[in-house]
């Protein structure tokens, strides 16, 4: 098993060698290219991701236009978590912005581990409790906090990558700013 991977795992709940080893079985690697879809919007999203080594985004369209709602690189996961969990079709799109080679695990394997394992729901709670935290504060800083304190609270605690390898645009449209206004931040900071 992918060692960041059984860090993580292994940080929520303890397994035996046995369990570890059902675990592994449970994910497969894949690859992808820059601009590649993890999974795309109207289609059921069926895996969650790991993301080994890259850089991806969660976004969706409203009238035309590109709303990037999550961003992730090396040792996080990645999933359009509503279609997920329902196994509905998806208003998301995941997208890879550079090469990804990541970990996935399909909703089939997911509750085959929830039967077989029981500390393995904890795993699933604890995803799904993080992805629900992160999407209820970033709703609170797009409403309420002010574009310039919304990037320097980005800088403060996107990891480094993020920061440094995604397009602006992209950032721009997380954070709920155009990029205009993003590159008038960045020069008044500078």
């Amino acid at each position: 098993m992918n060692t960041e991977l059984q860090k993580q795992i292994l940080s929520i709940a303890s397994f035996s060698e046995n369990e570890i080893e059902m675990i592994d079985s449970c994910f497969e690697c894949e690859k992808f290219t820059a601009k590649e879809f993890l999974s795309s919007m109207g289609k059921i999203s069926n895996k969650i991701f790991f993301i080994v080594e890259g850089l991806a985004r969660v976004y969706y369209l409203k009238d035309g236009k590109e709303i990037t709602t999550y961003l992730s690189s090396d040792e996080g996961f990645i999933a359009s978590y509503s279609s997920f969990i329902n196994q509905s079709v998806s208003f998301e799109n995941i997208q890879c912005i550079e090469d990804c080679e990541v970990l996935s695990i399909t909703f089939e394997k997911m509750q085959f581990l929830y039967h077989e394992i029981p500390n393995w729901e904890r795993v699933g709670r604890i995803l799904a409790e993080q992805n629900y935290l992160c999407m209820a504060d970033r709703v609170l800083k797009l409403q309420m906090i002010p574009a310039k304190e919304k990037y320097q609270t980005f800088l403060a605690s996107a990891p480094a990558k993020i920061i440094q390898r995604t397009p602006l645009i992209y950032i721009a449209s997380f954070l709920g700013i155009t990029p205009e206004s993003l590159s008038r931040i960045r020069q008044d900071i500078s």
